[in-house]
């Protein structure tokens, strides 16, 4: 009889620790379900640091944060400059940057907006841990630019702004002359994660790469002879769109996972090479047009003025120019170097340097080397 009774308490015993493991691997799954939407780090994202105080002017409580997340890559880092200086010296909206770099130029990005004129903008640095893209990424070292590990942090706007039901992402070769509260408020269709810029507007010069079919529709991205690209039976000639400015809806975002459809489309390209070949843009635009076919919103044109980057850029009147929004030096002549159009627009916004790391090449500048 007692040894029945023992095997009864030790089986207790034993139900009891069961459940005691069970609730305890509960609980763990439960937090890092939680981690993996508020914790950056789950995925490659830390902050580095945050400066909540504008000293330019009073922020009304009730006013709306606008979140715009700019990338600032170490080479790059006077266009960014600029495009922040512009946007937060045409506005009076409670403007916050979210700037995504690497963990090698925090220091340098940092020390650039303590100067004096930059002083009253409120930012927060995000580091963006390169392995994210591992198994993402096709080698091509005809992409240049574009394969940057920075270029991709468009890509998960959610989890840079995980509190935000609204943002703008905007590359660093732009300069805003307008209020960028206006571009904020850009009306986006229900079901609508985005709204970008369609590169047959009336705004952007439409452009022929030679040998890439046409920059402004779907076959100058996708490689329609692939199997898996036909069977999207997505029209070859629809409009394709720039993703270097766009407003996105992140609550829409998450709700239909972009981010995982998103990588799903780069890892498939990494297998079975679904981009054009002759790709007539950046490599982050194929994985967006197949994403957001017929599923976007459109922006104003006057705010993404683009191909200043190109010969299309010398197209524009001065008068055009002036009444852009948005100006964008897409392209390969950036304005901080010394054959893109229009930069003596863009270098009003530009604040030197203070640690002399990062300099203009201009024309004058050879001339009087020369001398």
């Amino acid at each position: 009889m007692s040894f029945r009774r023992v095997n009864i308490v030790i089986l207790v015993l034993a139900v009891a620790l069961f459940l005691l493991v069970l609730h305890h691997n509960l609980l763990g799954l439960s937090s890092l379900l939680r981690n993996e939407i508020t914790d950056s780090g789950i995925v490659g994202f830390q902050p580095i640091d945050f400066v909540p105080n504008a000293l330019r002017h009073a922020i009304d409580g009730r006013e709306e944060e606008i979140p715009v997340v700019i990338a600032a890559s170490e080479d790059r880092l006077g266009g960014a400059i600029a495009a922040i200086n512009s946007i937060q010296h045409n506005t009076h909206s409670n403007v916050i940057f979210y700037i995504v770099t690497l963990n090698n130029t925090a220091d340098h990005l940092r020390s650039w907006l303590n100067s004096d004129s930059l002083k009253s903008i409120r930012y927060k640095i995000v580091n963006f841990d390169p392995k994210l893209l591992e198994g993402k990424l096709k080698e091509d070292p005809d992409q240049g630019e574009s394969m940057k590990p920075l270029t991709f942090a468009r890509f998960y706007l959610p989890i840079l702004v995980p509190s935000a039901k609204k943002a703008i992402y905007m590359d660093d070769d732009v300069i805003v002359q307008g209020d960028i509260l206006a571009l904020y408020n850009t009306p986006l269709k229900p079901g609508h994660a985005a709204a970008f810029s369609e590169d047959c507007d009336s705004a952007s010069t439409k452009v022929i790469i030679r040998g890439a079919g046409n920059q402004y529709n779907y076959i100058g991205y996708l490689d329609y002879k692939k199997e898996r690209i036909r069977k999207l039976s997505m029209k070859a000639s629809t409009c394709s769109f720039n993703p270097g400015v766009f407003v996105a809806n992140l609550t829409e975002w998450k709700r239909q996972n972009i981010t995982n459809q998103l990588e799903k489309w780069m890892k498939l390209n990494v297998e079975e090479g679904l981009y054009s070949r002759t790709l007539a843009g950046s490599i982050t635009t194929p994985p967006l047009l197949i994403v957001f076919y017929q599923q976007h919103s459109t922006i104003d044109p006057m705010w993404n003025v683009r191909h200043l980057g190109s010969s299309a850029g010398k197209r524009y009147s001065p008068q055009f120019v002036k009444a852009a929004k948005l100006l964008h030096w897409n392209g390969h002549f950036k304005p901080w170097g010394r054959t893109a159009s229009y930069t003596d627009v863009w270098e009003k916004w530009y604040i030197p340097d203070p640690t002399g790391k990062f300099n203009l090449i201009r024309r004058y500048t050879e001339i009087s080397n020369i001398k």
